[in-house]
């Protein structure tokens, strides 16, 4: 593939979606149109109109569409349709940057071949190896991986081969193909069969066109399915600005959060910190949060989007990336019954916009967005607006009913600030215990050593001179 004059484009029309479409005129069989059904799913999205038929040809496929837009159904239910004709082990491979999107994709993948016993494994990092192992070895139908530990477990795991796979899926492909992944990407692709004998799809809400990397990607004659501009928002979503002094964030959160209960809503913010201090402000008024960013566990983070995803809590509040783990909550996060995103920092690169807003209104569902923007964020949020390509209403509140709540939201603030040096001395005292018993630990490993050491060297000179020989004849005798 030399040029992208080799892409073949298919652009859907953006703001309509034929009423007489359904899943069966684009091709599924019956097992997969009752899945579709079961799941809620009644008619296809715009980008499943256009790929599903495609994909159905064994065409490979670049699919441009925005956030929310059912790009995962879109290459999952050729697969399974394809699984179904020829039985396979080790069928598909889905390659994903995020660890979030990873777990989201496999339950997807579960739930729409419940019914013909779909088994899928996710192979991320975080997680234990051995059990990954021990997974891949009874050879799941899809594999959902990060490029990095599915490149640990090829080099170390033995007996497992891609050599048999006959889909590969690049979701939020412009991550996947920048500088972070290439070398594992370039490992992964010398495995994999050739591109004449497996159909290959790229999915993503923004992706570059950079010719270099889809002739890495080997793609074989592809076809280019657009249903958006570059950088869209979905229809159904609502969306504001809050023209707000810096000092009166958190009040005017807390007032939002209290107009919108019972809804499920995400809060974005830009550091960890920050993200622990609302957590704990927003419990300490009585409403239901959980936390989520990039100094949790793996484990706690999973914890965290399942209480969330359960609707045991209605407010998550994440940040947009975990560097300690390459994760993008913002990108990752698939969760089909949010109501309302509210930006309480604004993002510093303009895209991230479109990632976070694009957590709600998703698949056709309705949804709202409100970006806080402060003094200090007027430059930023004039390059969103012209990313967009348009201006955003501002969001109407009531000053006198909002400062209401300035006197409580400043306890709230006060005792969370207190819990966070708290959790912060017990973080700091629990280390130096540890460090005391390793130091005690190591200083009596090093005094056994010496022992032995001396009664090694004790033994040696007495052997050397016949000594202990001499002594044990003079206890015989």
């Amino acid at each position: 593939m030399d040029n992208d004059n080799n892409l073949t484009e298919v652009n859907g029309d953006k703001n309509h979606v034929q009423e007489n479409i359904t899943f069966k005129s684009l091709g599924l069989n019956d097992v997969l149109c009752e899945a579709c059904e079961k799941l809620g799913w009644k008619t296809p999205t715009k980008i499943q109109c256009e790929a599903l038929p495609v994909a159905c040809q064994n065409r490979d496929i670049i699919g441009l569409a925005e956030t929310g837009s059912g790009k995962t159904g879109a290459f999952a239910l050729p697969i399974l349709q394809a699984l179904l004709t020829t039985p396979q082990r080790l069928f598909a491979l889905v390659l994903t940057p995020t660890r979030e999107l990873a777990y989201q994709i496999s339950e997807q993948f579960e739930a729409l071949g419940a019914s013909i016993g779909v088994k899928c494994a996710v192979i991320v990092g975080g997680m234990d190896m051995m059990s990954q192992s021990i997974a891949l070895a009874k050879k799941p139908h899809i594999v959902i991986a990060t490029p990095g530990r599915l490149v640990d477990h090829l080099e170390n795991t033995k007996g497992f081969s891609l050599r048999s796979i006959r889909y590969l899926v690049m979701d939020e492909a412009d991550r996947i193909l920048n500088m972070d992944f290439e070398v594992d990407l370039d490992k992964i692709l010398k495995i994999l069969p050739p591109s004449s004998t497996r159909s290959t799809y790229l999915y993503s809400a923004t992706m570059t066109k950079k010719v270099a990397k889809l002739q890495r990607a080997s793609l074989r004659d592809p076809v280019k399915v657009e249903v958006s501009e570059k950088y869209a928002t979905v229809e159904k979503l609502q969306q504001a600005y809050l023209f707000i002094p810096a000092k009166f964030k958190d009040v005017y959160l807390v007032s939002i959060l209290n107009d919108m209960n019972g809804k499920s809503v995400i809060v974005f913010s830009s550091t960890c910190t920050t993200t622990l201090r609302l957590a704990l402000l927003t419990r300490n008024l009585g409403f239901t949060t959980v936390p989520l960013h990039g100094q949790m566990s793996q484990t706690k983070r999973l914890g965290a989007l399942n209480k969330f995803k359960g609707k045991a809590r209605s407010i998550l509040i994440a940040t947009d990336k975990a560097k300690n783990f390459s994760s993008d909550y913002s990108r990752g996060l698939d969760i089909p019954h949010v109501d309302i995103v509210i930006n309480y920092d604004i993002p510093t690169h303009s895209k991230d916009y479109i990632h976070r807003v694009g957590r709600t209104a998703r698949a056709g569902r309705s949804g709202k967005s409100i970006t806080f923007v402060t003094q200090y964020d007027i430059e930023l949020y004039q390059r969103i607006e012209h990313l967009i390509g348009k201006q955003l209403p501002q969001y109407s509140t009531h000053e006198d009913e909002v400062m209401l709540f300035l006197e409580r939201v400043n306890e709230a603030d006060r005792q969370a600030r207190i819990q966070m040096k708290e959790m912060e001395d017990e973080k700091k005292g629990s280390r130096q215990n540890r460090k005391r018993k390793e130091k005690q630990n190591g200083d009596f490993d090093e005094t056994k050593s010496t022992n032995k050491k001396r009664k090694h060297e004790s033994n040696d000179s007495e052997n050397g001179f016949g000594v202990k020989k001499h002594l044990k004849k003079k206890r015989k005798n």
